[in-house]
């Protein structure tokens, strides 16, 4: 009779384990899929801007805190990245946006 028990109990913290798991893992795939939205919700925001402030005033930015100053754009610094590198007034500048010790969207 003991051994029914133990091998029920057994089974039953088994399965209790794999949900566990299987509950972190729906957990770090949903943190993961916001993060991703947020690096491509910024990094589109950014670029229209650009692409706005050339229309507006003919020329690209002369740098990334121009854009925050003046189109409302708003860059979460603990949290991204942005390299901001500008050739001429009347090229698009190269924009890399990056999450802090991750991913790149450029």
């Amino acid at each position: 009779m003991k051994r029914y028990h133990l091998g029920q109990g057994i089974g039953t913290l088994l399965f209790f384990l794999i949900m566990i798991g299987v509950v972190w893992r729906g957990i770090q795939i949903t943190t993961t899929s916001v993060e991703d939205k947020g690096l491509d919700t910024l990094n589109h925001a950014i670029r229209r801007a650009v692409v706005q402030c050339y229309a507006i005033e003919g020329m690209y930015p002369r740098n990334i805190g121009y854009i925050e100053d003046n189109y409302g754009i708003m860059i979460d610094t603990s949290r991204y990245i942005v390299h901001y590198e500008i050739f001429a007034s009347n090229i698009m500048p190269d924009i890399t946006v990056l999450t802090r010790g991750g991913g790149e969207k450029e």
